[in-house]
């Protein structure tokens, strides 16, 4: 989520492929191995792949570069792909080509001269109150909206955003390099 409240969502191109896939995929399981027809087949799922992956590659590109053109900072949070990847939601997030995204945003940053800053994957984004500074503890994934003891209702991505927004400007403008809590 952006920080003015915008989301980006994934056009998921593998999820809109899997049908054709599937297809071709149960066509070559159907050939004899080591025949001419076999090594076609390959190539049509080959091609699918191929198909996919440069969809999402441009995508990518064009996100990436509308980001970074419209704004002199970015700041992003930095989660474990690896581990979500070994959860039930790992073809979503393989779908999602995160990690390609994040290494294109750093890329075009530093390209265009833009600032471009990784947020520590422990910093509690979407449990500290973005209004007091209080952090509430951790919360499971269906919480999508809670109340600070301040009194504030927070969406928890929208918070989330506010805090990692907050959390980077006070670390680009920190001269020693040093950590800093988020307001307080």
């Amino acid at each position: 989520m952006l920080s003015n409240g915008k989301t980006i969502s994934s056009p998921k191109f593998l999820r809109r492929a899997e049908r054709k896939l599937r297809k071709v995929q149960q066509n070559l399981s159907r050939k004899a191995k080591g025949s001419n027809n076999r090594a076609k087949a390959r190539l049509r799922v080959a091609k699918v792949h191929a198909k996919v992956r440069d969809a999402r590659t441009d995508w990518a590109h064009k996100q990436s570069t509308t980001i970074i053109r419209d704004n002199q900072a970015v700041y992003v949070e930095d989660l474990c792909i690896v581990g979500l990847a070994r959860t039930r939601l790992a073809r979503s997030v393989h779908d999602a080509g995160w990690g390609l995204f994040l290494r294109m945003l750093e890329d075009k940053a530093t390209w265009y001269g833009r600032t471009f800053h990784r947020m520590d994957r422990f910093f509690p984004s979407s449990q500290t109150c973005s209004a007091c500074g209080a952090v509430d503890g951790p919360k499971p994934l269906s919480v999508r909206e809670w109340t600070c003891a301040c009194g504030a209702v927070h969406d928890r991505d929208l918070n989330a955003a506010k805090n990692i927004l907050a959390a980077g400007r006070a670390e680009r403008l920190n001269a020693c390099g040093g950590t800093i809590s988020p307001a307080a």
